[in-house]
């Protein structure tokens, strides 16, 4: 299905399709130009493209809405940067060479340093923006370490390991030894990732075989399985934690899923390779960026239906959410 702008993009309509804030930014990397679009969320159109690394795929922000930090995880030729940019003047302040950390991937912030995946490296790393540099690393061994994520009360962190079919759960906020890490068997090639808004689980997806499996945080056993569809390439709760969001690229699919009954409440077409979803801090919105495509589409996750879709540049992949600057 071809998604189209719609006119309530215009006039006094913007008033149905408002953002939690006007000051607020959507920010979308386009992997194919090597851009990070700066977006208003009300209008929908790009205020500012700022140059990044080759092949940039993840992107993280920080509390104060200040300071963006992109992966590129590079094309052809494996990345090992990391784009820091600030939001406010807009500009890329430092290329953070990262040596041999290659294939920068998944990345999320953490009281106001940035984790983030090495898949060639078999690592999670940790970037400190103050001081410009790595002051943490750890290295998990297993095989393309892709997207990651930290559960609410930042105490551990997962991973999705393509290659070695298994999530990796790392403790933090104490040194990188063998004892802090765990790795849970999943389903074959698993990618997407995500944890519930109260940190009791884990959600994977599985490239292979259309499946997610579901992680108990608190003791970090797999606990059920079931099927969604071909590719689950993205998986995202929504803030109350009452549904998932995922995002099925060989399906040509966006799936609303209720979590609590693992049921999928809504199959809804959609071509251009769905891959990276975001929702805005209030819940009332989704972004999903349709890399082929081109172009974000948005979805009304009250009228659970797409509103809207705009072109932020060429593959757009990475979504994140830029809070006000104060």
């Amino acid at each position: 299905m071809q998604l189209r702008a719609l006119p309530l993009l215009v006039g006094a309509a913007l008033v149905a399709v408002t953002a939690s804030s006007a000051a607020d930014s959507l920010l979308v990397l386009n992997k194919f130009e090597n851009t990070l679009a700066i977006v208003d969320p009300v209008t929908l159109q790009v205020t500012a493209r700022i140059p990044v690394g080759t092949g940039p795929h993840e992107v993280a922000v920080s509390d104060d809405g200040r300071t963006a930090v992109v992966c590129n995880y590079g094309a052809q030729t494996p990345g090992n940067s990391l784009s820091v940019i600030d939001l406010v003047t807009q500009k890329e302040t430092q290329r953070v060479d990262l040596g041999g950390f290659l294939r920068p991937h998944g990345i999320q912030q953490v009281k106001g340093k940035f984790f983030f995946t090495s898949e060639l490296s078999r690592t999670v790393a940790r970037f400190d923006p103050a001081s410009g540099k790595l002051d943490w690393v750890m290295g998990h061994g297993q095989s393309l370490g892709h997207m990651l994520v930290v559960t609410p009360d930042a105490k551990r962190l997962y991973t999705a390991n393509i290659l070695s079919d298994n999530a990796t759960a790392i403790v933090l906020g104490g040194p990188p030894t063998p004892a802090s890490i765990t790795h849970i068997p999943v389903g074959p090639k698993p990618e997407a990732i995500d944890v519930s808004p109260d940190g009791r689980e884990a959600w994977v997806g599985h490239n292979d075989d259309g499946g997610i499996s579901i992680i108990d945080t608190a003791t970090n056993q797999l606990v059920h399985t079931f099927t969604v569809g071909q590719m689950p390439i993205r998986i995202k709760f929504t803030p109350d934690g009452a549904r998932a969001l995922v995002s099925d690229p060989k399906a040509s699919e966006f799936l609303v899923i209720d979590a609590k009954a693992r049921t999928v409440i809504k199959r809804v077409p959609m071509d251009g390779a769905p891959v990276g979803i975001l929702v805005q801090p209030d819940g009332k919105r989704a972004y999903i960026a349709r890399m082929q495509a081109g172009t974000v589409a948005v979805f009304d996750l009250e009228k659970l239906e797409f509103v809207a879709d705009f072109k932020p540049g060429e593959g757009p992949d990475g979504l994140a959410w830029a809070t006000a600057a104060n």
